[in-house]
């Protein structure tokens, strides 16, 4: 479905993408992983046309994404990022329903699949009257999910989408998303600086480091070992983080 193929980018600061290749099939869940101006978010961009590569193609379902203008490509694909970004004027019910006005939906249309998608991703059919300001930022995030599929894409795209939350609602709402992936036959592609949320919820992790990809590989064979030794280190922290917790678990109570 996507193919980012020898992908470039420099900004006047240096390289941030240098030969950036990768092919990701149609139902996968790809996680991107790294430290930060690992190039992660650069990557990610390239396929909604966010960034425009200067070197290299990305091709969605065979064709190049340069084919079509950046603002119709992006409502054809669910982008979710950290922060949500919710409209703080619209309600609920009209920040979900952005894109399908904009692609020309019927009042009747798009008040069916706000209704959809608010029992989708388990809000109240109330909350679609509420104003943003209003919602917890675990339920501003189920709102920025539910806005992201409004228009019914395949892909969706997500940028650190939990990073804000907590850690109880962070695991709760990576579940529920995964669910909905499986359930709808999504392809996604995120974003993130937790490896255990990618070894988690990932088929695949894509580990990158200055701009290159270290590493493409499941999040078992990654744990398994890996030859280069940032790829290792980075892999390590889930275990160190589970031992460390075993540890404490098994000292004597005082």
């Amino acid at each position: 479905m996507i193919a980012i193929d020898k992908v470039s980018k420099a900004y006047p600061g240096g390289a941030a993408l240098t030969d950036v290749s990768m092919s990701i099939a149609a139902g996968e869940f790809v996680a991107l992983v790294g430290t930060s101006g690992s190039g992660k978010t650069t990557t990610l961009k390239t396929i909604n046309r966010l960034i425009d590569p200067d070197k290299g193609e990305v091709r969605l379902d065979g064709k190049s994404v340069r084919d079509r203008p950046g603002p119709l490509l992006r409502r054809s694909i669910g982008y979710v990022f950290q922060g949500v970004g919710l409209f703080p004027h619209l309600t609920v019910a009209e920040n979900i329903a952005v894109t399908p006005r904009l692609l020309g939906w019927s009042a009747y249309d798009i008040a069916k699949r706000t209704a959809e998608l608010l029992h989708l991703v388990a809000l109240p059919q109330a909350y679609g009257a509420r104003f943003p300001a209003a919602l917890s930022g675990g339920e501003r995030q189920r709102v920025g999910v539910a806005r992201a599929l409004a228009a019914k894409p395949k892909l969706m795209l997500m940028d650190e989408p939990f990073g804000a939350l907590d850690p109880v609602t962070r695991i709760e709402l990576g579940d529920a998303y995964r669910a909905l992936h499986d359930r709808l036959g999504l392809t996604t592609v995120m974003v993130t600086h937790d490896v255990s949320e990618a070894v988690l919820l990932a088929d695949r992790i894509v580990v990158m480091k200055g701009g290159r990809v270290l590493a493409d590989d499941t999040p078992r064979n990654l744990l398994a070992g890996a030859a280069d030794p940032d790829v290792a280190a980075l892999m390590a922290t889930p275990k160190q983080q589970a031992d460390r917790v075993s540890a404490l678990m098994a000292k004597p109570h005082e």
